[in-house]
């Protein structure tokens, strides 16, 4: 297959579904051999089979992000199947809403070692394997709630916050080894996580009046950012934090009637 990627080996966590999914099936089709890394096998699976079935080439490695060995797993399955990693994409994340008096400390640290201990960690086995190879890129899903927060999200928004810092402070530490290291800030996505925050039938979903495009974020918006930050398009960028989001942190509308 031919395509901005052709010949790469790239590593995408939360592959299962999602941004992920979006992301791991854009990244074959523009000609990548593609790890799905996600701790549903059946999700994971079902990725592969896209993939496969569009003449790409995938595999799957069970991975929870949560568990440290695991990720080291997984980094090493990725080099034993295909004898190199050239990009690491990690997209595997989990929501928390709530006060923060509410929330325990047990899913503090979930949330925490899910959203960010897992993309330090992944970053941590992926780098020896790039500079082995003389570069690549690694694009972490942060989010606009680490720009600016609202209610309910203290924890999350932490935790992408903290992935929006360590993406900088890594891309100084590694661009003299030709690794580019980038974040994106996905605003309001329609994806399986988002439902478990806003279930879809609910009036809240309404989201028109919050930013200036009339439409709502795709995870394929989100992929085609990933597939900007992964490829040689984006050669001079490193250390960035892209923000997609319809144009949410520029500024609300406001509610007022264009008439009179």
């Amino acid at each position: 297959m031919n395509g901005k990627l052709k010949d790469k080996i790239a590593l995408i966590t939360g592959g299962g579904s999602g941004i992920g999914r979006s992301t791991a099936l854009l990244f074959a089709r523009e000609g990548a051999k593609v790890v799905i890394a996600d701790i549903t096998t059946d999700a994971g699976q079902e990725t592969v089979k896209r993939i496969v079935d569009a003449g790409g080439e995938a595999v799957f490695v069970e991975t929870d992000m949560a568990n440290p060995d695991d990720i080291e797993n997984m980094v090493k399955a990725t080099v034993d199947k295909y004898e190199g990693l050239d990009v690491l994409f990690n997209g595997a994340g989990i929501p928390m809403f709530a006060k923060a008096a509410d929330v325990d400390v047990e899913e503090f640290d979930r949330v925490i070692n899910i959203n960010l201990r897992g993309v330090f960690l992944g970053c941590k086995h992926a780098i020896p394997v790039m500079q082995q190879r003389g570069g690549g890129t690694i694009v972490s899903i942060a989010s606009t709630a680490g720009i600016t927060p609202n209610q309910y999200v203290s924890v999350y928004a932490a935790a992408k916050a903290g992935v929006m810092q360590l993406t900088k402070s890594i891309a100084i530490e590694y661009g003299a080894d030709n690794i580019r290291i980038n974040c994106i800030c996905p605003g309001f996505i329609e994806t399986p996580m988002t439902s478990l925050i806003i279930p879809e039938d609910t009036a809240a979903r309404d989201y028109s009046h919050l930013w200036p495009l009339p439409s709502i974020g795709r995870p394929e918006d989100i992929a085609q950012a990933a597939l900007y930050l992964a490829c040689d398009d984006s050669s001079f960028v490193t250390g960035t934090a892209l923000v997609v989001d319809g144009g949410w942190m520029v500024g609300t509308q406001m509610p007022i009637s264009k008439s009179g």
